[in-house]
């Protein structure tokens, strides 16, 4: 099993902004000194959940300061991205880190209309544009010659794309997922997956139902396990050494950090905005404190195992949830380092 730090650093302000992304960076690090296999990068825009904000900018200065830890995005949001330049910024990422990359990309979030009207982008061409996307990505990464492509969106042609990719035939790509419904067409297309937060029995379910849905689509036994390896599922977490002192730290920060989160929604998105997306704000899926592990070593290790014995194949943790302290962080970053990763090596 696969573990990841995903540095998604909360900024309660412009003054705020410097410390978050500068302690973020410096976590990245720490992550790799204390044997993390993967630092995941997300995306989101003016609200300050995720304060570094550029996530191709930010991952360059990760790569540049670290050596061995696998850099993964989760995820790009596709609808903001133009597909050729960021076929050239992921290879080049791919060359500097010699093969580190791990690109994530989804539609964009459902909840934030104000990224896309601060993008120009209409929301309901986000799905389309993801798959035009995704195709271009994969094809232009491959083409020797000139690549020419129609669609809705996007009609480019595309000389064979510099820098060449280092990984071959090109790094990792995984699409986020959050319904059911694309999980059973990533399983009938032989595709692994990273998944939003969900509880752990409706994980496992998940689970069990994309390996049923690749048997039936008719996958060797071989490539579905080889796809489990490749999934990432997200979680919260806070580890401290008792779990009253985990308790007492984590919930009080997960109250903020969705806090914070519904406070940016309601207050950036226009009143009609707000309407579509209103039932959703206080959906359990994403406000229930199922969302957050929280504990000692050995009770975060007993509900990982669950997810383990399901087939997920690595955890993107988010440490640093809301108000959490740097300190409380990097006691929780290095317990869980030594005391909980030693069991599933």
């Amino acid at each position: 099993m696969k573990f990841g730090n995903f540095l998604f650093p909360q900024s309660n302000g412009p003054s705020d902004d410097y410390r978050a992304v500068t302690e973020a960076l410096n976590e990245s690090i720490l992550s790799e000194q204390l044997g993390y296999d993967e630092v995941w990068i997300g995306e989101h825009h003016l609200d300050g959940a995720c304060a570094y904000v550029d996530p191709i900018a930010f991952a360059g200065t990760v790569i540049g300061r670290t050596s061995k830890i696998g850099i993964g995005f989760s995820a790009i949001q596709m609808a903001l991205h133009h597909p050729t330049r960021l076929a050239e910024q992921i290879s080049l990422l791919d060359n500097l880190s010699r093969g580190r990359v791990t690109l994530g990309i989804g539609r964009g979030t459902a909840f934030n209309f104000y990224e896309y009207r601060a993008y120009g982008i209409p929301f309901n061409e986000a799905q389309d544009r993801l798959l035009e996307s995704e195709e271009i990505l994969t094809s232009s990464w491959a083409n020797k010659t000139v690549y020419a492509y129609k669609g809705k969106y996007f009609r480019l042609e595309i000389p064979q794309l510099r820098p060449a990719v280092y990984t071959k035939p090109h790094p990792p790509l995984i699409r986020a997922l959050a319904t059911e419904g694309t999980l059973v067409e990533m399983a009938k297309q032989g595709r692994p997956f990273m998944m939003v937060v969900q509880s752990d029995k409706e994980t496992i379910r998940l689970f069990h139902k994309y390996e049923e849905v690749m048997r039936i689509s008719g996958y060797e036994e071989s490539l579905i396990k080889k796809n489990l390896s490749q999934t990432r599922i997200w979680r919260n977490i806070v580890v401290a050494k008792s779990d009253k002192e985990a308790a007492d730290r984590a919930l009080p920060a997960f109250e903020e950090y969705t806090r914070h989160i519904r406070n940016a929604r309601e207050t950036l998105n226009t009143p009609e905005e707000l309407g579509s997306v209103r039932e959703n704000l206080e959906n359990p899926r994403f406000t229930s404190r199922h969302n957050i592990i929280y504990g000692s070593p050995s009770t975060v290790s007993k509900r990982i195992s669950q997810l383990s014995h399901a087939g997920v194949g690595g955890l993107i943790l988010h440490f640093r949830v809301g108000s959490l302290s740097q300190e409380h962080n990097e006691e929780s970053l290095s317990l869980f380092s030594s005391e909980v990763i030693p069991a599933f090596r």
